[in-house]
């Protein structure tokens, strides 16, 4: 009986908005050098009606000779039901222009596993997604990447954006977003205040907010989704440490 219950609990819980954490972004100063990301960590408490459900960290490294590598990790638990999650995005970064080289994703936990590898070819033009047939690269970026450029944009002013992207399962898709207002935030972390982020999707039933924060070189603070009006999840900033490169 118990088997059978759990199994029909698993039909009916899904955790669809977790999937919406990789837009986190990481942080993008507008008065960092050309050449030069400033290194952070950011930690989140992912809650669903105010239940804390588990942790998410996002950090961003530099390796040297203009090239970063940015991981994000992810372990949640609802139930009997559990996902971890892995992004790591390796690029290069120079006249604030960010280009992808690699990008990973691995997911496990209940359900189907799965990964994905992206390899961006510059001196080719192609993309490279598992094992498929080569694509031409027409300037996509990877499920992180895309997030640098909002952050300047959302520095510089900007209210609408769009961007190509290929997605955590490998898929070419295209995201447009655009900004509702400004709020004032009670989070985890303290208060801040938190510039809000429409998340539209073409045919589709989810409604995703995101907020970023001007105090935190518009890091990503705050996080909310819903489907066919249900709240399906939220997360909130924890811990923020940034640090300038020299």
């Amino acid at each position: 009986m118990v088997n059978y219950l759990q199994t029909r609990a698993t039909q009916r819980i899904k955790l669809p908005w977790l999937v919406m954490f990789n837009v986190a972004v990481f942080a993008f100063s507008a008065q960092a050098q050309a050449n030069s990301l400033p290194e952070f960590e950011a930690k989140y408490t992912a809650f669903r009606y105010g239940k804390d459900l588990g942790q998410a960290t996002l950090a961003l490294h530099a390796l040297g000779r203009n090239k970063y590598r940015l991981n994000y990790d992810s372990k949640i638990s609802l139930f009997f039901l559990s996902d971890k999650r892995s992004e790591t995005s390796l690029f290069s970064f120079s006249e604030q222009q960010v280009l992808p080289y690699k990008y990973q994703y691995v997911r496990t936990g209940t359900g189907s596993d799965k990964q994905t590898e992206v390899m961006f070819d510059q001196t080719q033009q192609k993309i490279h997604i598992n094992d498929d047939s080569p694509i031409v690269w027409q300037g996509e970026l990877d499920n992180q990447l895309y997030r640098l450029d909002l952050q300047f944009k959302l520095a510089q002013g900007e209210t609408k954006f769009s961007y190509n992207v290929v997605n955590s399962r490998g898929q070419l898709r295209k995201y447009d977003m655009e900004v509702v207002g400004k709020e004032q935030l009670d989070l985890p972390y303290g208060m801040l205040e938190g510039i809000k982020v429409n998340i539209l999707r073409k045919n589709s039933s989810r409604q995703t907010y995101a907020w970023f924060s001007p105090q935190l070189n518009y890091q990503l603070v705050r996080l909310q989704q819903f489907k066919d009006g249900d709240e399906q999840g939220e997360i909130q900033l924890k811990e923020y440490h940034s640090r300038a490169q020299p």
